[in-house]
């Protein structure tokens, strides 16, 4: 076989192994094609039974349930108390959500769940009928205020976090503010500086005043909802000056001085209360220690005296 003749088949070789890795290559590019192509129309929708079976067991479940007790108890509830608790769920942040309606389910649902375990517990006991009604009541009734006692410590804590952060919040605007930034610049300079209650509550007014709400209504609606007083009478000083052409400078510099000097007053009043609520766990703690240590000894030698 001449050389020219090999040289010849190799390159016809050549090309048809090239050829073949060129239709390979093509043939699952297609095949991945026609795949993806399949998968995309070929997915079926999921009904409605699939949809309502992903979502989580607290939305399927105890929500509609809350929902079906605040239906009840929304018919027997005062209008004035639902406002009312309305109003309270909102200074303490509107946890969850909440309505007052639904806030209301959740004590009933909180009654008859503590109140309906007693009683399973209680009926096979051999007590008194009186016993067997009357303490499921007991706990039922204690289930329907545990909430709202866990409403009013969430109140109280979100208060005192508004309190504490107001003064540095306060120094922070009137620096910001002296230093050439307008009003609504240095509100943002704070609401970026701090993550806490009173920052979440400056930038929703930031938000509403974007939207188009005058500065002096979100700061109204701002009061309202938080009700702190020390926070209702820095607002209503912002008001007052803006309405009188007053500098906003001086009256942060005046505000800042008072946050300060009432933290500080603050302060001495919780010292002074320190040494009252140290005199109860003195009293029945460490005193009872003592008197053991110091007269457990003679305790002895008074007995053997008087026999």
């Amino acid at each position: 076989m001449s050389s020219s003749l090999m040289a010849l088949m190799t390159i016809a070789l050549t090309l048809a192994s090239a050829l073949l890795v060129v239709v390979g290559v093509r043939r699952a590019r297609r095949d991945v094609v026609i795949e993806e192509r399949l998968a995309q129309f070929g997915h079926r929708v999921p009904t409605l039974e699939e949809l309502e079976l992903q979502q989580p067991f607290r939305e399927r479940v105890i929500l509609p349930m809350l929902e079906r007790l605040a239906s009840v108890a929304g018919r027997f509830t005062p209008q004035a108390n639902l406002q009312r608790l309305q109003q309270r769920l909102i200074e303490a942040g509107s946890p969850g959500n909440l309505r007052a309606t639904t806030f209301v389910g959740i004590r009933m649902l909180a009654a008859l769940l503590l109140g309906g375990l007693f009683l399973i517990l209680f009926l096979p006991a051999s007590v008194s009928p009186l016993m067997k009604l009357g303490f499921p009541i007991l706990t039922g009734a204690i289930g329907f205020m545990l909430p709202n006692l866990w409403l009013s410590r969430r109140i109280a804590a979100r208060k005192k976090e508004i309190t504490r952060a107001l003064p540095d919040a306060i120094d922070l605007l009137s620096i910001s503010v002296e230093a050439g930034l307008g009003f609504d610049q240095a509100l943002t300079r704070v609401v970026e500086k701090w993550d806490n209650a009173l920052t979440r509550e400056f930038g929703r007014m930031l938000s509403e005043t974007r939207m188009g709400v005058s500065r002096r209504q979100a700061m109204r609606e701002l009061a309202e909802r938080v009700n702190v007083d020390d926070l209702s009478v820095f607002i209503s000083s912002l008001i007052q000056a803006d309405q009188l052409g007053v500098s906003i400078t001086q009256v942060l510099r005046v505000q800042s001085h008072q946050m300060r000097q009432r933290r500080r007053q603050r302060a001495e009043e919780q010292a002074h209360k320190a040494p009252i609520k140290m005199l109860f766990p003195m009293i029945f703690l460490i005193f009872p220690a003592l008197y053991i240590v110091i007269l457990g000894p003679a305790i002895p030698r008074i007995f053997e005296a008087f026999r």
